[in-house]
């Protein structure tokens, strides 16, 4: 116990001296030396610095040791431009570097989504330097909803990822615990850890995709997943009944993005580069460029207004390609439709994470798990 509180401090806080630690456990100076020569001899902390204490020798510092254990994450992604879904993939160490990463095209439609994912791990270790037996945890992020009790994704629609025993049969080839994790609720993570939901008490991310919407519900830090991991599926939230059944998404999805771009004279290959184009345009101030954005935001805010009078989030954060795409300007479109559509006050940002945001919250979670794992393995007798 000793020494899974040292190393604790040691992975949150980064490099500390034998006095600092002692003074963040309460543990007395023999019990704190005792609890570093154990981590040291373990190689889970090493020996980085010194600084100077004063009288006598100067103070050794310890870090953790980066090398003891590996974490893979992969982001999984069914790119509107393409048939074939793109999997990004990184390695990072215990103290959250990235070591490796890679990006490549994979068709799930004719390869089997364990023996894909198996090379892609091995591929990222091999670009990283690493030997693949000193990775401790996969992290798969992918467009659909993970049901823990079943162990099984819903709503995926990526070719062969829905099958029953996909995820334990990853868990088996290999040989690692695997989790699983729909990718808006890992690029809540990453806000939180990175990005506008970072220092917030809690906050929704709206996702606006190129190919999907999604929601995630950040509580305290804390994702709220629902019975069956669906939480925050507001695709599939209906605008309309009748004769003419609308969901969000085809509202403002990115075929409806394409389509209203296309109403005001606006066209690019994608969703997110025509939000860009519009947004650029918008802001040097093209009246139908203009009209787009805040067509588009009064689009959002109706089913942002549901979400915001049913969790009353101090925040909203607006992600995804084509959210990241309008930026500021998007923001302050959505803020100014929400407010005329919504009871409630709610503050709106757009995302601060410019990398794959699913990827990042996998990393972030993939090396909590490893950490997690060595905590939990030091506290027992």
């Amino acid at each position: 116990m000793n020494d899974a509180a040292a190393l604790s401090h040691v992975l949150e806080r980064g490099p500390l001296t034998r006095g600092e630690l002692r003074d963040l456990t309460g543990l007395s100076k023999p019990t704190i030396s005792e609890a570093l020569r154990r981590l040291t001899e373990a190689r889970l902390v090493s020996v980085v610095g010194y600084v100077s204490a004063g009288p006598g020798p100067n103070a050794e510092v310890y870090a953790v040791n980066p090398d003891a254990a590996y974490a893979v994450a992969l982001s999984v992604r069914d790119r509107g431009d393409s048939d074939t879904p793109t999997v990004t993939a990184a390695v990072t160490d215990l103290s959250g570097a990235v070591r490796g990463r890679l990006e490549s095209a994979v068709d799930f439609a004719r390869t089997d989504p364990v023996t894909g994912v198996v090379d892609t791990v091995e591929a990222v270790c091999k670009e990283a330097g690493l030997a693949r037996d000193p990775v401790a945890q996969v992290q798969i992020a992918v467009a659909g909803s993970y049901d823990p009790r079943s162990d099984v994704l819903h709503h995926v629609e990526v070719p062969g990822w829905g099958r029953p025993g996909l995820v334990e049969d990853l868990r088996r080839r290999l040989g690692v615990p695997v989790g699983v994790d729909n990718d808006v609720n890992l690029a809540a993570v990453a806000e939180r850890a990175h990005g506008a939901g970072r220092g917030a008490e809690s906050f929704a991310l709206l996702w606006l995709g190129e190919t999907g919407l999604g929601l995630a519900i950040d509580l305290g830090g804390t994702l709220l997943r629902g019975a069956r991991g669906g939480a925050g599926e507001i695709g599939y939230m209906p605008m309309a009944g009748g004769d003419r059944r609308l969901a969000f998404q085809d509202l403002v999805g990115g075929a409806a993005v394409l389509e209203l771009a296309a109403a005001h004279g606006i066209a690019a290959p994608s969703a997110a580069e025509t939000m860009a184009e519009a947004a650029e345009r918008a802001g040097a101030g093209d009246a139908a460029a203009g009209a787009f954005v805040t067509q588009l935001a009064g689009r959002i805010a109706i089913g942002l207004s549901a979400v915001v009078a049913v969790l009353d989030p101090p925040l909203v954060v607006i992600g995804g390609e084509v959210g990241q795409a309008g930026g500021e300007l998007l923001g302050t479109a959505v803020a100014m439709a929400l407010a005329e559509a919504a009871p409630l006050d709610t503050t709106i940002a757009t995302t601060r994470v410019q990398d794959d945001a699913a990827l990042l919250g996998a990393q972030e979670a993939g090396r909590a798990s490893v950490r997690d794992t060595i905590l939990a393995t030091l506290g027992r007798p």
